[in-house]
C-alpha cells in the first residue's frame, strides 16, 4: 500500500469523531481498516469505491502527494461550511418551528410494504421514532432474508427526520451508509388513546429499479418503547403475502390497488 493512500486516509479520518465511526458507517471491519492505515493492507476493489463514495473522492485523489490531496479537500470542504449551510438549515427550522410534537409516536415499529425490488413480496422492517434536542429522528433497518431459507441476503439502514404538519406525518429518510437513495412517507396521525397502527404512502427510487421511481402504501405497527430489539430484527424480513406470516389485516392496508376513475394514488384514512 502507499504511503500517499495511507496519509491521505488518515487526514479523512481526521474529519470524523473517531476511526470506529467511520468503519461503522462504512461497515468495514475494523481490524481491517487498521491495516489500511498502517499502511499493510491495501483496500480491495469493492472496498476502495465505498470508501471514496462515503469521503466523496476519486480514487485517483485518494492516491495523491498528501499536501495537493489536503488543498483538494480544503477546497472540496468548503461549501460544507456554516455560510453554505445556513439556508437549507434555516428551512429545516422553519418546518421544525411548525411541527406539532410527536411525543406518543417514539418507540420501535414494524414497517410494511410491497417490495420496490422484489416482485411481489412485502418488506418488514424494523423501525425506530425518537427524540433529540427537542427535535425528532427516524432510524430503519431492513434485513433481506431468504424467505425459504431465513438467511440475510442484505441489510439496508436508514436515517431520517419528522415532522408533524397539518394533521400529517412526514417522514424523510435516506440511506445512511451508500447515501444513494430518498423515500418520503406521509402518514395519517392516530388519534386513537392507544397507539396501534399508522397507515400512510410513500415514495422513493430504490437503486435496483435503476433510475425508475415508486410508490406505495406503507403501514406502521406500533411495537412499543421498551423491546427487545434483537428479537425483533430476528423477525424482519421479505415474506411471501401467501405464508400467513403477515397478519391478514396488515396486508389489505398495505395493497396497492387504485379504483376505476381515480387518476392519482392515494390512501384512505383507516
Amino acid at each position: 500500500m502507499s504511503d500517499e493512500l495511507r496519509h491521505n486516509l488518515a487526514l479523512l479520518c481526521s474529519y470524523h469523531l473517531s476511526i470506529a465511526e467511520v468503519c461503522r458507517k462504512l461497515q468495514i471491519n475494523r481490524q481491517q481498516f487498521n491495516k489500511y492505515l498502517a499502511g499493510s493492507s491495501h483496500p480491495s476493489r469493492h472496498n476502495m469505491r465505498r470508501i471514496c463514495d462515503f469521503f466523496g473522492v476519486s480514487e485517483s485523489e485518494l492516491l495523491l502527494d498528501p499536501p495537493q490531496f489536503e488543498e483538494i479537500v480544503a477546497l472540496k470542504r468548503k461549501p460544507i461550511q456554516q455560510e453554505a449551510l445556513s439556508k437549507p438549515l434555516r428551512h429545516l427550522d422553519r418546518l421544525y418551528q411548525h411541527s406539532h410534537g410527536l411525543e406518543k409516536y417514539l418507540g420501535y415499529y414494524f414497517r410494511y410494504f410491497y417490495s420496490f425490488g422484489n416482485l411481489g413480496q412485502v418488506i418488514r422492517s424494523l423501525a425506530l421514532i425518537y427524540r433529540e434536542d427537542g427535535k425528532y429522528y427516524w432510524k430503519n433497518i431492513e434485513v433481506l432474508r431468504d424467505p425459504a431459507t431465513g438467511r440475510a441476503m442484505g441489510l439496508n439502514k436508514y436515517e431520517g427526520v419528522l415532522f408533524f404538519l397539518a394533521d400529517r406525518i412526514y417522514i424523510m429518510e435516506y440511506k445512511s451508509v451508500e447515501v444513494n437513495t430518498i423515500t418520503q412517507a406521509t402518514l395519517y396521525p392516530s388519534h386513537r388513546s392507544r397507539l396501534d397502527i399508522l397507515v400512510g404512502i410513500q415514495t422513493g427510487g430504490p437503486t435496483r429499479r435503476g433510475r425508475k421511481p415508486g410508490a406505495s402504501k406503507v403501514a406502521l405497527e406500533y411495537l412499543g418503547r421498551d423491546i427487545d430489539a434483537r428479537a425483533a430484527l430476528k423477525r424482519t424480513g421479505l415474506f411471501n403475502p401467501q405464508s400467513g406470516t403477515i397478519r391478514p389485516e396488515i396486508l389489505d392496508l398495505i395493497e396497492n390497488r387504485m379504483d376505476p376513475g381515480n387518476f392519482v394514488f392515494d390512501v384512505d384514512e383507516p
